[in-house]
């Protein structure tokens, strides 16, 4: 429990979380943009040949999606814990801090069904 009863402690907690969720959402776009290229190398690929490279650019582009989407969940979910470490005094009236929380879980739950789609369309 902070003892410090200054508004600071949160707004560094929080500013926490934005850096964690600006990593996320790169990591994921990072993912899907490597993903995508897998397509491009399948159009650009002789005649006949299977692309290895494709299938490999798919799984990693996952990965880092993932990874992105994961990033995202954990960080809400310490942010929540640092929250909960807070006195009343430490929060400016009115202010609403679950916001950040919000978001970085909306950013994970649209993560796992941005590689749902993908997967879904691989098999598809």
């Amino acid at each position: 429990m902070s003892d410090l009863k200054d508004p600071r402690v949160l707004f560094a907690a929080e500013r926490t979380l934005l850096a964690w969720n600006r990593t996320s959402l790169a990591l994921i776009a990072f993912g899907f943009i490597i993903e995508r290229a897998g397509l491009l190398l399948e159009v650009l690929a002789p005649e006949g040949t299977h692309a290895l490279q494709a299938n490999l650019s798919f799984w990693i582009g996952i990965v880092f999606i993932a990874l992105g989407a994961y990033l995202s969940a954990y960080s809400a979910r310490q942010y929540a814990v640092v929250l909960k470490t807070l006195n009343p005094d430490e929060f400016p009236p009115g202010y609403a801090a679950k916001w950040g929380l919000a978001v970085n879980r909306l950013v994970a739950a649209l993560g796992v069904l941005l590689i749902a789609a993908l997967i879904a369309g691989r098999i598809l």
